[in-house]
């Protein structure tokens, strides 16, 4: 199993599903991306995965695909 900039399985995605990914068969990864803001942020920022970022979650990934309150849950940023 793959797993993208955003956290899920790459065999999920619906830009992989479609067979759309920009990154092909290997999947998603940290580059500039003009089909995938979280891509693209993490590319900026240095890291592999968005929620190894000081700042996830935020904004960029309120863009999805994961929920956000997920992401708020995994970063130990939940309000429970």
């Amino acid at each position: 199993m793959r797993v993208g900039v955003c956290g899920i399985a790459c065999e999920i995605c619906p830009r992989m599903v479609q067979g759309k990914c920009p990154s092909g068969e290997r999947g998603c990864v940290p580059k500039e991306n003009k089909f995938c803001k979280i891509a693209t942020c993490a590319f900026g920022r240095g890291v592999r995965y968005c929620f190894e970022c000081s700042e996830f979650p935020c904004e960029t990934t309120r863009s999805g695909p994961i929920q956000y309150d997920y992401c708020t849950y995994i970063s130990g940023k939940a309000g429970f």
